[in-house]
């Protein structure tokens, strides 16, 4: 007589599972028996296995959570870019880890940093970003409270950044540009919008984008990666001490100080290191700056030259140096174009910064490299990003109210370009305000020829300086509050861009239109806001 070997006993149990070796065989036994599995072990898919387990173990679900599948609500109390950062870190106290991350954000959705924020904030926690300090509108505030979140559930990598800058050689071929994959474009020309008189310096820049492969919708911003000022870098290779042609990987010290990282704000990885290489009193006071302290008084003031130039003497080793600072961000504009009136080209709206502390002038990195730096012609990396819920209505009859001083003009161009060359039915009502009407009122000759065209439905306007009293858009807002609600009742979308504190004063004059012309309390006014904002019938681009 032949004796058989039994066939062995499926292993449905892995060894992860919180059972002892003896456990796990009889468990595996006890479901081979109970399912008639004599070698079928794929007589039920694994899904239904698991199911099966459960019904008879009473665990519930099989499938582990992920970091991001806890239980969390998804409301977001705190995304609002006005709101200080401690305000918002209590009312995410007791949230998930993932979502105080997000509440350290700047709040802006700006993209800046490849994200939105409660993107940059999941890739955090799922280990897909190493990089803490991406956030430009949070500036170092935000790092901060990013590297003490993250100590709750690891060790703060040791680089904070990587390079923003270097293109992969198959960079230009990808068929979408994207931040870390972006295109190249041409600077086509710039042209000064205020007239003599005026106390700002704006200028209307034109860019082709021919064969980048770059397309975009109205709503949409451009990215743009900029080059720091060629004197400021010779400042900080002089304070420094260091050879320009001091091998930086691979690349000369001087060219990665032009486009590689951040001459801005001094971040506290650089008084970390000056802390390590110098001594006594001017050693504490660098650790002290490195922690968040102030202790002259100077610190929202310092950037990288002024850090240096604080230490004298000072001569850090040139790669542990650039380890110590951020990358320089890409900048992002709202485009003011549209592709249907102007097809491969972009248009933006740029406001130029300059400014002085002490004795020193200083100046904003992109806005001076468009104004002053780049040559008609210049291959510039650029990108687009898309507009989260800051596009035209899907329906071209819908009524659209604008909201924009200054150079928040720039998407509301675009969307009257773009309604225009569609021929879309839809009123359009302006509110702009700048200034003075004589020196500062952008793109005015535009303005007027679509107002006579009947595409510019109205065109409501506000001068904060040409009066003893100051004047702005939400003051416009509430005197013709009657009409504004009476759009808003049939059905009009809202758009406001511009600067966080604008946005908020829009928001109040708003919720006063709605109580005084739509008969409502003023939190039934707040409630209304509200409802408009979840229905995608209220749209904010601020910064």
């Amino acid at each position: 007589m032949t004796q058989t070997t039994p066939p062995p006993i499926p292993t449905l149990i892995p060894d992860s599972a919180p059972f002892s070796a003896e456990q796990r065989t009889w468990l595996n036994g006890f479901f081979a028996g109970l399912l008639s599995l004599d070698g079928g072990v794929n007589a039920l898919s694994s899904e239904e296995t698991a199911a099966l387990m459960n019904d008879v173990m009473g665990t519930g679900a099989a499938t582990p959570r992920g970091p991001l599948d806890d239980g969390d609500d998804g409301q977001t109390p705190w995304h609002d870019p006005a709101m200080p950062l401690g305000d918002r870190m209590q009312l995410a106290e007791s949230r998930p880890l993932r979502r105080r991350f997000m509440a350290a954000m700047g709040q802006q959705d700006c993209g800046q940093c490849g994200y939105n924020c409660e993107d940059y904030a999941n890739a955090i926690v799922l280990k897909n970003e190493e990089r803490l300090n991406l956030c430009v509108p949070g500036g170092k505030d935000t790092t901060r409270m990013l590297k003490t979140l993250y100590a709750e559930f690891g060790a703060i990598p040791a680089t904070a950044k990587a390079p923003a800058t270097v293109t992969t050689p198959d960079a230009a071929a990808a068929p979408t540009p994207t931040r870390d994959h972006p295109a190249e474009a041409t600077f086509v020309s710039r042209t000064k919008l205020n007239k003599p008189g005026s106390q700002k310096e704006t200028w209307h820049i034109d860019i082709d984008l021919a064969r980048s492969g770059i397309d975009y919708t109205v709503g949409d911003s451009f990215g743009m990666f900029p080059h720091n000022e060629p004197a400021l870098v010779d400042a900080v290779l002089a304070a420094l001490g260091a050879p320009p042609d001091f091998p930086i990987a691979g690349r000369p010290l001087r060219d990665v100080l032009t486009d590689g990282v951040s001459l801005g704000v001094a971040p506290d990885m650089l008084f970390q290191l000056i802390s390590y290489i110098t001594g006594g009193e001017r050693r504490q006071k660098a650790k002290a700056l490195g922690s968040g302290g102030d202790p002259d008084g100077d610190a929202a003031t310092l950037d990288v030259l002024a850090a240096l130039e604080k230490f004298p003497g000072i001569r850090p080793d040139p790669e542990a140096f650039i380890e110590a600072l951020d990358p320089l961000q890409p900048r992002l504009y709202s485009i003011a174009s549209s592709p249907k009136a102007s097809p491969d080209k972009v248009a933006l709206t740029i406001d130029t910064v300059r400014y002085k502390i002490g004795k020193r002038a200083r100046c904003g990195v992109a806005s001076t490299y468009f104004a002053d730096r780049i040559a008609p012609g210049t291959r510039i990396k650029a990108y687009i990003q898309k507009a989260q819920h800051f596009g035209l209505p899907a329906d071209p009859s819908t009524p659209i109210i604008m909201i924009g001083p200054g150079t928040g003009i720039a998407p509301f161009r675009a969307f009257l370009h773009e309604r225009m060359a569609t021929k879309a039915p839809g009123r359009n009502w302006l509110f702009y305000g700048h200034q003075h009407r004589d020196y500062d009122f952008l793109y005015e000759d535009e303005l007027s020829g679509m107002r006579s065209a009947g595409v510019l439905t109205r065109l409501s306007l506000a001068w904060s300086r040409d009066d003893n009293q100051k004047f702005y858009v939400q003051d416009r807002m509430r005197e013709v509050g009657r009409e504004f609600w009476a759009w808003l009742a049939e059905g009009a979308h809202v758009y406001v861009c511009g600067a966080i504190t604008m946005g908020k004063d829009v928001e109040r004059a708003m919720v006063d239109v709605i109580a005084a012309h739509g008969a409502r309390s003023v939190d039934q006014a707040v409630a209304f806001l509200a409802d408009l904002k979840k229905n995608h019938r209220y749209h904010t681009d601020v910064y």
